[in-house]
């Protein structure tokens, strides 16, 4: 029960910041929905650089909780896929297929890139140790 109550705190934590986030990019996000491009992305590259850097077997190893709240909660109340599967769809439906491809294209390889960043960036701060960063608890419910 205890690990819920952590989980549903960062969410909350994290979803505050992407409303916030996602209020200041509204000026911006006329042809594409440049902010949650830019949550995704920065969400990708934490999620890459706390999972490696906080690794039990590394140099910062943190405890399953801290991971579970950062991971799990935070990052996953930040992240945004549902927003960009939604976004994607409204963009298909009103005709515009070429700027809903764009907006797949350049989020996943974005975020595939952020995410390779955070890792190769925790790995060096743990002494070059680059093993699988997600919790057990992700896997499961992958």
């Amino acid at each position: 029960m205890r690990e819920t109550l952590w989980v549903a705190l960062g969410g909350a934590i994290g979803t505050t910041a992407r409303y916030w986030i996602a209020l200041w990019a509204l000026p911006i996000s006329r042809q594409l929905p440049l902010g949650t491009i830019l949550i995704n992305i920065v969400g990708s590259c934490a999620i890459g650089f706390f999972g490696t850097l906080t690794l039990p077997s590394g140099r910062y190893p943190a405890s399953e909780m801290t991971r579970l709240f950062f991971m799990v909660g935070i990052c996953g109340g930040f992240t945004t896929f549902s927003s960009f599967s939604l976004q994607t769809l409204d963009l298909i439906r009103a005709g515009a297929f070429n700027r809903a491809m764009l907006n797949i294209a350049v989020s996943v390889i974005l975020c595939l890139i952020a995410v390779s960043i955070g890792h190769g960036l925790a790995s060096r701060f743990n002494g070059g140790l680059a093993l699988i960063a997600a919790t057990e608890t992700e896997e499961e419910a992958g």
